[in-house]
């Protein structure tokens, strides 16, 4: 019943939406926004397994002087895995994509290509703080410029105190980077990072782990 009155309060929005605002405006395509959007996180994913090296023997000890770059790898994949989901959520409850969310969203993005060569640093010398100050330095952009998009989207006009902003203000990443614990984390791995390099990404994988179970429960059943 809930989903079937979110749909039936989207479809009224979208109408009186029309007819009230997109006589005379110019207006963004959001499938144009989602598809380059696509297109630029598969680029990043490529870049990043293309930094693979292939082995210059056959013996076991080439593909394991690799594993510490693997492991970076692993926690940048799900890094964009989980980046990828909460941004697909927000743009199929979005009815409108403003220019101002077209911007935000492409700092979004270059946030994010910032990752291969971070991880790529990361992976080369683990045991150093410099690489791991730089992976958390992309982090922390990257959840800024996703918290300005969270907001970007829920504060366009045809949102506001609606299902949309609602269900946006509920996300757990939302909720997270809004609140005092973000900052808070953010001290304590560059602490942790200062004694132990290796805390960083190990820090970052855990709450990426988190964050992929604690997804909106509609996530899975929204219609484009």
């Amino acid at each position: 019943m809930c989903d079937i009155t979110s749909s039936i309060e989207k479809t009224i929005i979208k109408t009186s939406y029309r007819k009230k605002y997109l006589i005379g405006r110019e207006n963004m395509n959001k499938g144009r926004v989602e598809a380059f959007t696509d297109a630029v996180v598969a680029i990043i994913l490529t870049i990043m397994v293309l930094e693979f090296k292939t082995p210059e023997s056959a013996q076991w000890e080439e593909i394991i002087k690799q594993l510490p770059y693997f492991f970076a790898y692993i926690v940048s994949f799900l890094f964009v895995g989980v980046a990828w989901y909460n941004h697909h959520y927000m743009f199929t409850l979005a009815i409108r994509i403003s220019k101002k969310v077209y911007w935000v969203n492409n700092l979004w993005l270059f946030s994010m290509s910032l990752l291969p060569v971070a991880t790529g640093w990361v992976g080369k010398f683990p045991q150093y703080s410099g690489p791991e100050y730089l992976y958390l330095f992309v982090f922390i952009f990257w959840s800024l410029s996703y918290l300005w998009l969270s907001n970007s989207i829920r504060k366009t006009p045809e949102h506001v105190n609606t299902t949309v902003s609602k269900k946006i203000e509920s996300m757990f990443p939302f909720r997270f980077l809004s609140s005092f614990f973000f900052p808070l984390s953010i001290v304590i791995t560059v602490i942790g990072i200062y004694f132990l390099p290796v805390l960083g990404i190990t820090i970052t994988f855990i709450g990426l782990i988190i964050l992929s179970f604690l997804t909106p429960s509609d996530s899975d059943k929204l219609a484009k």
